[in-house]
């Protein structure tokens, strides 16, 4: 196949999913063969890619010298080994056909984020996670990583490499991810239970431990309008105890986590069991997740600040409500991932679903990073935060080991965008 025919080059725009993000790159391409794929690169002064497009900042932006890549185009391989209990899945893939193609096999990921249609690579290059006292970010099921590299080369660096801290969350600093490879386990079965309006009153840390760890995965629902959480959904696995949650009440009707938005959007409720990749995730993949409307914020700080970190939130609920239409708090634990969000230590993950506002949105973004600026709140890479790169560099103990092996694959800085350069800067 020629270069022509495996490759096409687009001039015209392209947003992001929230679109608030215009990209001004000068082309797009979308390689249809990996030879394609590492010629593009190759050629390249500037490149980052596109993945399913689900982040709400400039983190995949290239600038106007540079290309935009999407893999969209590439043939989807999901690749499952049954005796290792491992899967090896192409760099475009997103969750949903992942889980699906896994489940058939008789196994299944240890987690998955609140929505399955984000891409496998740009969700663990980003430190994407799911919920649960037990369960690290998503990267934590990659074992090796296959990256094309600025000179079109490809690398692969698997656990047990020095490199490997800094090559799965890597924001996409080091080459364009062309495939991983993931750990599995057995399939299982979640029952999904919804309950209403949990008390924040005399919520002390012990207490908080006890909610987040009543399941295997516990979300916490808020709109900052009054105090305590409106929805608790949690996430039981069937082969796993289960005393069940007598902190609030049994939710008497489907719910979704926005306000007003259709509970068909969302996976089954009411303890009904149904495969991992069915329960796992808020929003079923056929719909749209969240409201679709919307623009992201989260910061992940230490599970031990939690209820001052809460409290400390609490006290510009003022500015927060008016332009929020949910507020989800979630268990991460710690990871070992350079610059995960989690890296180091279990944390408690807060995540602001805004309205599609960006100037309105911004000053109160501020207003939430100051008030959690004490616990040394790390922002999750593909949302909306405006703390300091400084700051950040302070936040993250490996950056310089980063910084030395993103010099290592990338000397050229074809994948250092300006969102990287400032990561790195220092």
């Amino acid at each position: 196949m020629t270069e022509t025919a495996s490759v096409t080059g687009e001039t015209a725009p392209v947003t992001n999913w929230a679109g608030n993000i215009t990209y001004t790159a000068k082309e797009v391409h979308r390689p249809r063969t990996l030879d394609a794929l590492r010629a593009v690169v190759a050629g390249s002064v500037r490149a980052r890619v596109l993945g399913s497009g689900h982040s709400f900042n400039a983190i995949a932006e290239p600038g106007p010298e540079g290309v935009l890549l999407s893999l969209s185009e590439l043939p989807a391989g999901i690749d499952v080994d049954t005796a290792e209990r491992t899967v090896r899945v192409s760099g475009g893939v997103r969750y949903a056909e992942l889980a699906r193609a896994v489940h058939r096999h008789g196994l299944a990921l240890a987690n998955m984020a609140s929505l399955p249609h984000i891409s496998v690579a740009g969700s663990v290059a980003t430190g994407t996670h799911g919920s649960g006292v037990g369960n690290a970010p998503l990267a934590a099921a990659v074992r090796e990583v296959e990256l094309v590299v600025a000179d079109g080369s490809v690398v692969r660096i698997a656990r047990g490499d020095e490199r490997f801290g800094g090559a799965v969350t890597s924001l996409g600093a080091l080459g364009v991810v062309t495939a991983l490879t993931l750990d599995l386990e057995p399939a299982y079965e979640v029952e999904q239970h919804v309950f209403t309006e949990l008390p924040a009153a005399g919520l002390d840390l012990a207490g908080f431990e006890a909610v987040m760890g009543a399941a295997y995965s516990v979300s916490l629902f808020t709109d900052w309008g009054a105090p305590g959480f409106r929805q608790v959904w949690v996430k039981r696995r069937t082969d796993q105890p289960y005393a069940g949650f007598d902190r609030a009440a049994p939710a008497t009707e489907a719910m979704h986590p926005v306000p007003g938005m259709p509970a068909v959007n969302c996976t089954a409720q009411f303890g009904v069991a149904g495969p991992w990749h069915e329960r796992l995730p808020h929003f079923r993949a056929q719909f749209t997740p969240s409201s679709g409307d919307e623009l992201q914020s989260e910061y992940l700080l230490p599970r031990a600040s939690a209820i001052d970190a809460l409290s400390a939130l609490d006290a510009v609920r003022g500015a927060v409500a008016p332009v929020l239409q949910t507020c989800e708090i979630r268990a991460v634990a710690a990871d070992e991932q350079w610059l995960s969000p989690a890296h180091g230590r279990d944390s408690v993950a807060v995540h602001f679903t805004w309205v599609a506002d960006t100037a309105a949105v911004l000053p109160v973004v501020r207003r939430v990073e100051a008030a959690l600026d004490a616990f040394g709140a790390r922002p999750h890479w593909g949302k909306v935060f405006t703390v300091p790169p400084a700051v950040l560099r302070e936040r993250y103990p490996q950056l310089g080991e980063f910084a030395a092996l993103a010099a290592e694959l990338d000397p050229s800085g074809t994948f250092a965008n300006v969102f990287v350069r400032d990561v790195l800067a220092g």
